[in-house]
C-alpha cells in the first residue's frame, strides 16, 4: 500500500540550506546549462517542475519498489532537500558520515540517486527517477544532527547544503513514494582489449549482443633475442583509432555509449612522466626474458618461497617485477617524484581520463596481482616485495575493485567521448569472466598469442602448486577477491605467426586449419613452440623451440597439424596439473580465441582432456568480459548472474579417442618437450 503523502509546509515556511559565503561557491539556484557528457544538451523549462500532487491527480501516480518502500519508511532517511530546485545536471559527490550514497544526478522534473548498499551486502547502484518540485536524498542510517554535503556541478563549482536530520526534514519522506525502480538509460558498452599484437574496440548492448568491432595492429620491437618492446604511444594511438571508429559506428546505428572497460597484455611493464605524459622508455613485454639471470639470482638467495606465499606467481621473468626492476637500474630510467609505473591497462586509464592533466593513475586487482608486487592474501602491494626489487612504492598505482568506475575519460584524450570507465581486468581474468565462468570449478582456455587456463576457485586462497600459479580473478565492489588457478603457456598462436611469417609455410593465419586437416594426423612430428621458454607447467625460461621426429615423408600439412595438437598438448598438461592439484577434473572445458575457431583443434582438446569442450558463441570473450564489469559497475547488469545467462555455445566436441592412443600420444609429446628443455643454459 502506498504511503500517504502528508501537508508539507510551503517554501516560504522552510529554511533555506545554508550556503558559505565563499565567493567560488555559486547559488544553487540556477547551475550553468552545460551539455550532458554522455547524453548531450536537453533544454530546461523556465518554469519550476509538475508537483507530486499535481501529478496524482492527473492519476500518473508512480509504482514504487517495495524494497524502496521499506527504505523510506523508517525513521531519519532525509539526509538533504533542495526548495524549489530548477536545474540540469549536478553530482553529490561525497556525503560525510553516510556511506549508503554514492552520487545524485539532478535534471529538470527529476532526480536520479545513485545508491549503493541498499538492497544487497554487496555494494552496487540503483537507478531511481523522481519527480517533485523539493529534492530529498536518502540513506539507510543517518545520524542525528547536521552534517554538510558538497554538490559539484559539471563546471566543478561547488554548492553546499547543510543536512537536517530532524522531525521535520523527516516528514517529507513520505514523498518519496513517488519514486519508482527503473533500469538505467543505456544503450551499449565499449570494451578496449589491448592485446599484445592490436589493440581491437568492442560496443556490446545491454542484452551482451555485439553491436560494433574495431582492431588495429602496433609495431613490435625485438632489440636483441629474447627481448620483445612495445612503444607505450603506439598501444594509445591504435586505441584512440579504434574507440573512434567504434564510437562513429555506433553512433550511425543511434546508439549511445554508457561506460567503458578496459583489458589488456597483462605482465607488460610501462612507465611514464607525470608532468609531460611522455613514456620514459619503452614497454617491456610480458614475453621479454631478459631478466632470467636475475631470477635465478634471487631463487639461488632463497627468495621464491617467501614469492610464491606471498603472489602465488613463480620466480620467472615473465612477471612485472624484475622487468621494472631492469628499467631503474640496468635499464637507466630516473626515480623522481614524476615518474609513475602501470601495466597496460593503467597507462590506458591515465592517457584517456586526462593524462598530465587529471588523468586516474589506477589499477585493479587481476593486473597488480602479476606484477610479482602485490600480496594477494592481503590485498595490498607489498612493502617487502618492493624493497627485494628495489622499487619505490611512490610510482606504484592505486588498486581498486574490477568493476567499478575508475574515472570519466576526457574527451580531448579519447576520441571525442566523455564516458565513464567502470571496468578493468588482466585480459585472460576478463576472458574467464566473458566466458561466464563465475562459479568454482569452472574452467577456461584461450587460445591467442598464448593460451592461458584460468579455473575458478572462489574466494578462498589456496597454498601454491608447483607448475602452477594462483593469481586473483576479479574484485566486485568490497566483497572478496574471487581467485583462479592458472596455467600460462607462452606460445600458441604465435607458433602460426611462425609458420606464416617465419617460414613461409602459410600465407595467411587463416590457412593453419585447412592446411593441417589435409592429413589424418601429425605423421609422428611434433613442434614444441619454446620460443620464449616453456611456461607452466614446467617453467624454464632457457627452453627452445624443437621440431622432433622429421623424415622424408613430412609435408607442410604435418608441420602444420603439429603446430596445430602443440595448443592441446600444452593444455592438456596445465588441465592435468590442475586436476592434480584440485583432486577433480573440470566437468567441460570452455574455449575461445583466435585458434578456436578450428574443429579440429577443439576436436583434439576434446580427446585429450576425456571432457567436452564447448566453444563460446562469440569469441572475443576477453573484450566481452571487460565490458561485463563495466556494465556491473554501472547497473547494467545487476549480478554475475545476469552474465552467465548471457553465454551461449555455438559448438560443443565429445571425446573420440580410446585411453590407450591418448596415452601414447601423450608419452611421445612429453619426449620431445624434455628435448626442448634447458637448451640455452650455459
Amino acid at each position: 500500500m502506498d504511503q500517504p503523502t502528508p501537508d508539507l509546509p510551503t517554501p516560504d515556511a522552510i529554511d533555506a540550506p545554508e550556503v558559505p559565503t565563499d565567493p567560488a561557491v555559486q547559488s544553487p539556484a540556477r547551475p550553468s546549462p552545460d551539455p550532458d557528457p554522455v547524453t548531450g544538451p536537453s533544454e530546461v523549462p523556465a518554469s519550476t517542475t509538475t508537483r507530486p500532487e499535481e501529478e496524482r491527480a492527473d492519476g500518473r501516480e508512480e509504482r514504487i519498489d517495495a524494497r524502496l518502500r521499506r527504505l523510506v519508511g523508517g525513521e531519519e532517511q532525509v539526509l538533504a532537500w533542495a526548495q524549489g530546485w530548477v536545474s540540469r545536471e549536478v553530482r553529490l559527490h561525497r556525503i560525510f558520515g553516510a556511506r549508503t550514497l554514492d552520487f545524485a544526478v539532478v535534471t529538470d522534473r527529476s532526480l536520479s540517486l545513485f545508491s549503493t548498499g541498499f538492497f544487497t551486502r554487496r555494494p552496487r547502484r540503483r537507478v531511481y527517477n523522481a519527480r517533485f518540485e523539493r529534492i530529498f536524498v536518502t540513506a539507510d542510517v543517518v545520524a542525528r544532527g547536521r552534517q554538510r554535503v558538497r554538490i559539484t556541478s559539471r563546471e566543478a563549482r561547488p554548492l553546499w547544503f547543510e543536512l537536517d536530520a530532524s522531525a521535520r526534514a523527516r516528514a517529507f519522506a513520505a514523498e518519496l513514494t513517488t519514486l519508482r525502480a527503473v533500469g538505467p538509460d543505456v544503450s551499449c558498452i565499449v570494451a578496449i582489449d589491448a592485446g599484445t599484437t592490436g589493440v581491437r574496440a568492442f560496443a556490446v548492448g545491454d542484452d551482451g549482443r555485439p553491436l560494433a568491432r574495431s582492431y588495429r595492429e602496433f609495431p613490435q620491437h625485438f632489440p636483441r633475442p629474447g627481448w620483445v618492446e612495445h612503444d607505450a604511444d603506439d598501444i594509445l594511438r591504435v586505441t584512440v583509432e579504434t574507440l573512434a571508429d567504434v564510437a562513429g559506428q555506433v553512433g550511425a546505428m543511434g546508439e549511445t555509449i554508457a561506460a567503458v572497460g578496459i583489458t589488456n597484455q597483462r605482465e607488460t611493464v610501462v612507465v611514464w612522466d607525470r608532468r609531460t605524459g611522455a613514456p620514459r622508455a619503452r614497454a617491456i613485454v610480458w614475453q621479454d626474458r631478459r631478466t632470467a639471470e636475475r631470477c635465478d639470482e634471487l631463487r639461488a638467495a632463497g627468495h621464491e618461497p617467501m614469492i610464491r606465499r606471498a603472489t602465488g606467481l613463480v620466480l620467472d621473468p615473465y612477471f612485472s617485477g624484475s622487468k621494472l626492476s631492469w628499467l631503474l637500474h640496468a635499464g637507466g630510467v630516473d626515480v623522481d617524484d614524476d615518474l609513475l609505473f602501470g601495466t597496460v591497462d593503467s597507462w590506458l586509464l591515465w592517457k584517456l581520463t586526462g593524462g598530465p592533466d587529471g588523468g586516474v593513475h589506477a589499477t585493479d586487482p587481476s593486473n597488480a596481482s602479476r606484477t610479482m608486487l602485490y600480496d594477494i592474501g592481503s590485498a595490498v602491494w607489498s612493502d617487502e616485495l618492493c624493497s627485494l626489487f628495489e622499487i619505490p612504492r611512490t610510482i606504484l598505482p592505486e588498486v581498486r575493485p574490477s568493476s567499478g568506475r575508475f574515472g570519466v575519460t576526457a574527451a580531448e584524450h579519447a576520441a571525442g567521448l566523455r564516458v565513464p570507465v567502470s571496468g578493468i581486468a588482466g585480459d585472460q581474468q576478463a576472458a574467464l569472466f566473458g566466458q561466464a565462468c563465475v562459479a568454482p570449478g569452472m574452467t577456461k582456455n584461450t587460445y591467442g598469442t598464448g593460451s592461458f587456463v584460468l579455473t575458478n576457485i572462489g574466494d578462498r586462497l589456496p597454498e601454491p602448486v608447483d607448475g602452477l600459479l594462483t593469481t586473483i580473478a576479479w574484485s566486485l565492489g568490497a566483497g572478496p577477491v574471487t581467485y583462479a588457478m592458472e596455467g600460462a603457456i607462452f606460445v600458441t598462436g604465435a607458433a602460426v605467426q611462425w609458420l606464416r611469417d617465419g617460414l613461409g609455410v602459410i600465407r595467411e593465419a587463416s590457412e593453419i586449419g585447412p592446411l593441417a586437416a589435409t592429413v589424418p594426423d601429425a605423421g609422428g612430428v611434433f613442434v614444441v613452440p619454446a620460443f620464449t621458454g616453456l611456461g607452466s607447467p614446467w617453467w624454464d625460461p632457457y627452453a627452445r623451440g624443437t621440431i622432433v621426429g622429421i623424415t622424408r615423408g613430412t609435408t607442410r600439412g604435418h608441420l602444420a597439424r603439429a603446430v596445430v595438437e602443440a595448443m592441446a598438448f600444452q593444455t592438456a598438461d596445465v588441465i592435468d596439473a590442475i586436476t592434480r592439484a584440485s583432486g577433480t577434473a573440470p566437468p567441460e572445458l570452455r574455449v575461445d580465441g583466435g585458434a578456436a575457431v578450428m574443429d579440429l583443434l577443439c576436436q583434439f582438446q576434446a580427446d585429450l582432456l576425456g571432457v567436452t569442450v564447448r566453444r563460446a558463441a562469440i569469441q572475443e570473450t576477453t573484450a566481452l568480459g571487460a565490458a561485463f564489469l563495466a556494465g556491473l559497475g554501472e547497473d547494467v547488469w545487476n549480478s554475475p548472474d545476469e552474465v552467465n545467462a548471457r553465454w551461449s555455445a555455438d559448438a560443443s566436441f565429445t571425446p573420440d579417442m580410446t585411453e590407450a592412443e591418448r596415452v601414447t600420444r601423450e608419452s611421445a609429446w612429453h619426449r620431445a618437450v624434455e628435448r626442448s628443455r634447458d637448451w640455452s643454459h650455459d
